[in-house]
């Protein structure tokens, strides 16, 4: 499987030695390897004419977008019921997309914006539709945040489904599966991937999609080894009943594999399927190196749906807890009540263990129709986060408020995205100080002591500067993706310069190092929760720096405790500070790969 071809993500085998097998890659989001049979899926292209309507019509039309857009809820319902009896998380996952969805089928930004189409520029209602559609797209795929721009998908769904409607075009359900299916499609709805049977489905691989998408959720939730993204998926002649192999751990399809391919990743599914009863032996083991140190392992969570997979994969806590899909979806602001109850329920199911709620880090580009922001020149680095809570304080007052009334209900700490200054995190524990008076004063029950106030280290400023700002919080929270991404001036979307995105650069280390120093200095918790955290390469080298707590996925949970597990943190701290001489990020791999196959 030599001679890559980077332009067209594209790996043929020298010809002579593996004919007609191909490989394509592509981006991992559920692991597991898939071996089967290709079946393709067109879901149809609908085509979407422009017509001038005649004033006299115009109410004519707006009625006909209207019957659609009843229609659309009324199949939305009944996959609601289908989702019920498919139960566990994904039914739940899948049951609050949908609820997302009866959303943005009534009153929302979207069916405004058709309306308006039609009224102002007096076009059909499949055009409305497609070209408010595009402008929503467009706005989302500018955000900087992954699971926010990867909502594309759930927009794109619904003006799909409006368009069938309008056009009459009846949906093209999966059919006359093949036993032991590989779907491969240019793109999956969360939908369709929800209600895929995995006695029938072995795997999944599409042109579009990513990580952080619904769909990608839902595949981990069915336990279906996924890629998405893959370019030239639907290009190079692949024919249905086909072999094919997905393996959703390395982001690799081979289409009609050698045998000794296929031989090799027959072992290596057996291996993966064995290696996967182990690590689920350790749900209720402590992660506990053999020199006896305990490290704390966290799960970091989207959306309340994913609460049983955490329990499940034997997470001692939540260490983040993206707040924003509180916000998604919407033209309005959740209120306070609303945040507390979905707080409460969560804590609730806890069960005594701590729920770390990171506030919104949302603003400028990413809810500008509910917060009412106007897009900046660069959203991710304008206002956004702890800057735009305390400019606009009634929205960060009623999280904080919900927050400390649903610490009623279990442990739960407040953690403040974004942060760069001292007096951010002094303005905030003010603002939290005033709220919590208002409550008693109320007479509203509350935890003693109050929940704590922690700082997110992502920004490098804050990071060199945390000694100063550990004295201010009761926890630092260090997110290596931002803090990367930033310190390098690295945009991971951007496919230019994606592959400069390094974790091991000396400089990213370095103020690692820094923040966790600075709070062992102040004697207060720190946490990594980013994707590093998550990863077994980077666990000795973490421990070695003094961190004891992680939070990841609830996926990678038992992998990382695996490897806690066999780890001598002594060795570990050693490596660690050789790690932090050098200079050399080639090095720095090398010595920390070194160490992770057993050299002394």
């Amino acid at each position: 499987m030599k001679g890559r071809d980077t332009t067209t993500n594209l790996r043929v085998a020298a010809i002579g030695s593996v004919p007609g097998e191909i490989v394509l890659d592509g981006m991992g989001v559920s692991r597991g390897i898939a071996i089967g049979t290709v079946y393709l899926h067109d879901a149809g292209s609908i085509s979407v004419p422009e017509r001038r309507i005649p004033a006299a019509n115009l109410e004519a039309e707006r009625a006909r977008f209207a019957d659609a857009a009843e229609r659309a809820t009324r199949q939305v319902a009944v996959l609601q019921e289908k989702a019920q009896d498919l139960g566990g998380a994904a039914g739940e996952e899948l049951g609050y997309l949908l609820d997302a969805y009866q959303q943005m089928l009534h009153g929302s930004r979207l069916m405004r914006g058709v309306a308006q189409r039609i009224e102002s520029e007096r076009i059909n209602a499949e055009a409305a539709v497609q070209q408010e559609i595009n402008e929503i797209v467009r706005g989302f795929e500018a955000m900087e945040d992954a699971y926010l721009a990867a909502r594309v998908a759930d927009i794109k769904d619904i003006g799909r489904r409006l368009l069938r409607a309008l056009t009459n075009t009846p949906y093209r359900p999966f059919s006359a599966l093949p036993k032991a299916a590989v779907i491969i499609t240019e793109e999956l709805t969360p939908a369709d991937t929800a209600l895929l049977n995995p006695a029938q489905v072995a795997g999944l691989a599409t042109v579009l999609g990513g990580a952080e998408s619904h769909t990608a959720i839902m595949a981990r939730s069915l336990g279906l080894p996924s890629v998405l993204g893959v370019a030239g998926l639907l290009t190079k002649g692949i024919r249905g009943g086909e072999p094919a192999i997905v393996d959703g751990a390395k982001g690799v399809v081979i289409i009609n594999p050698a045998p000794a391919t296929l031989k090799t990743y027959r072992r290596h599914r057996a291996d993966f399927l064995r290696s996967r009863r182990v690590l689920a032996r350790l749900k209720d083991v402590p992660a506990v190196t053999t020199d006896g140190a305990r490290i704390l392992l966290q799960a970091n969570i989207e959306l309340p749906t994913e609460i049983d997979h955490v329990l499940a994969s034997g997470a001692e806590g939540v260490g983040l807890l993206r707040s924003e899909f509180l916000f998604m979806n919407r033209e309005d602001l959740p209120s306070e009540d609303e945040q507390f109850e979905v707080l409460k329920e969560l804590v609730t199911r806890m069960d005594g263990r701590t729920v770390t709620v990171r506030t919104f880090d949302a603003g400028g580009d990413k809810l500008a129709p509910a917060l009412g922001c106007s897009l900046g020149p660069n959203p991710s680095l304008g206002l956004r986060a702890i800057r735009l809570g305390l400019a606009r304080p009634e929205l960060l007052q009623a999280q904080l408020s919900a927050i400390v009334r649903a610490s009623a209900f279990g442990p739960i700490r407040i953690l403040i995205p974004m942060v760069a200054t001292v007096e951010e995190m002094r303005a905030t524990r003010e603002m939290l100080g005033d709220v919590v008076r208002r409550l008693k004063k109320k007479g509203v029950a509350m935890s003693d002591p109050l929940p704590a106030l922690g700082a997110m280290i992502e920004i490098p400023g804050a990071a060199l500067a945390a000694d100063a700002l550990a004295w201010h919080v009761d926890f630092f929270s260090i997110g290596t993706n931002d803090l990367t991404q930033y310190t390098l001036a690295i945009d991971r979307a951007d496919e230019a310069v994606a592959h400069l995105y390094n974790p091991l650069h000396p400089a990213v280390l370095r103020l690692i190092q820094f923040s966790a120093e600075a709070a062992m200095r102040a004697r207060i918790p720190v946490c990594v929760c980013g994707e590093v955290a998550g990863d077994p390469r980077f666990t000795a080298l973490l421990l070695g720096l003094g961190i004891r707590d992680l939070s990841m996925s609830a996926n990678n949970i038992p992998v990382v405790k695996q490897r806690i597990r066999n780890l001598d943190l002594v060795a570990a701290t050693r490596r660690a500070r050789v790690i932090m001489d050098q200079s050399d990020s080639a090095r720095i791999a090398q010595l920390l790969d070194g160490f992770n196959a057993g050299e002394a």
